[in-house]
């Protein structure tokens, strides 16, 4: 039997005041909706205080698009649902060719619950190299209705 000890302490890392990429500079976002009292800039920037909300329910899709190709160690991704019971999946794909094929990085669903778990944190340790588009597609009720999608943090090291 093979056996190994994995510490939770986690030394890659990146602090959560440097080292991400400056997105402001590095890349135009697309979105597919907007509450205009929560702004995609919310989530993105690191003085983003609100993070980012649809205007609408149902799928979104959020898009950098790099305007030179990048090399991606770390994708952070928080949400935030404190007032419905919902399950939410996302899907994080990425692009070497400005969009025209995609690759999944990883698809992952959460259910929210606002006596209990109502934050989900994900750290994602990839090695990707000329990356030129970065996308993230929310589904914010996997039963449907009409829960709206939000994202309280997207950063990207």
């Amino acid at each position: 039997m093979r056996k190994r000890l994995v510490t939770s302490v986690r030394q890659d890392t990146p602090h959560p005041d440097h080292d991400w990429l400056n997105l402001e500079q590095l890349a135009e976002v697309e979105i597919t909706s907007e509450d205009a009292a929560f702004p995609i800039e919310s989530a993105l920037l690191p003085d983003g205080r609100a993070g980012w909300r649809a205007a609408e329910p149902g799928m979104q899709t959020i898009r950098l698009l790099f305007s030179s190709p990048q090399q991606i160690r770390w994708i952070r991704l928080s949400f935030v649902e404190t007032s419905v019971q919902r399950t939410q999946e996302y899907v994080l794909r990425w692009s070497h060719d400005g969009g025209q094929s995609f690759r999944e990085i990883v698809r992952q669903q959460w259910n929210f619950n606002p006596d209990g778990a109502s934050s989900e944190t994900e750290d994602h340790r990839v090695e990707l190299s000329g990356v030129t588009t970065l996308e993230l597609g929310i589904i914010p009720n996997m039963s449907g209705g009409s829960a709206i999608a939000s994202l309280a943090q997207f950063r990207i090291a």
